[in-house]
């Protein structure tokens, strides 16, 4: 199965994902070479991934879109500008534009995950798993996860969580990059339903 991880930070959500021919894009040279290292045998492009889907989602037969979701984020709204004064931002359309575009055009299989945001989502989601939204063209079934709290945990206990050891390499923000990953069992778990 040729499976495109947009956004794909370190593959939180990827861990899991075997017998698949997987392609990966961040944007970001670093956590890309991070990623090349955690999953050798994945091909590892640094582009755009909101434009490379565009120009690529006909290639693949399944695609995982995890667009930015700092402005969609509750935590953000209410606790860094509502109690701290941060400035309020524009939500990131690219969330919505991915899930129309895919539900539109594509013939693969998909999902689109994001947090849940602050206001109430402009297309209904098809399954809340963890504090995940996913949009999909196929039938995810609910279910439990264990929940961790991500927000108190600090660069180590993100490092247990997630199995991604980062001591040895040299990046800004540690912290925020392993709280933006995916559960591997989620991700596991909605590779599933379509294998």
């Amino acid at each position: 199965m040729k499976v495109l991880n947009l956004y794909a930070g370190l593959g939180g959500n990827r861990r899991l994902w075997d017998n698949c021919d997987v392609t990966a894009v961040e944007y970001n040279q670093d956590i890309a070479n991070i990623y090349q290292d955690l999953y050798p045998a994945d091909t590892v492009i640094v582009d755009d991934a909101h434009e490379y889907l565009l120009q690529h989602f006909k290639d693949f037969d399944f695609i995982w879109s995890s667009p930015p979701c700092q402005t969609h984020s509750g935590f953000r709204q209410h606790f860094q500008v509502g109690c701290r004064g941060a400035a309020p931002l524009y939500p990131d359309m690219r969330l919505y534009q991915e899930i129309i575009f895919l539900q539109a055009n594509a013939r693969s299989y998909w999902v689109v995950e994001n947090v849940k945001p602050y206001y109430e989502p402009l297309i209904e989601q098809s399954v809340v798993l963890q504090r995940h939204y996913f949009w999909s063209n196929f039938m995810i079934p609910q279910r439990d996860f264990e929940r961790t709290n991500l927000r108190n945990e600090q660069i180590p206990g993100l490092q247990k969580i997630h199995h991604i050891d980062l001591s040895g390499y040299k990046i800004p923000n540690k912290r925020q990059i392993l709280r933006n990953c995916v559960d591997s069992e989620v991700g596991k778990h909605i590779l599933s339903c379509i294998k």
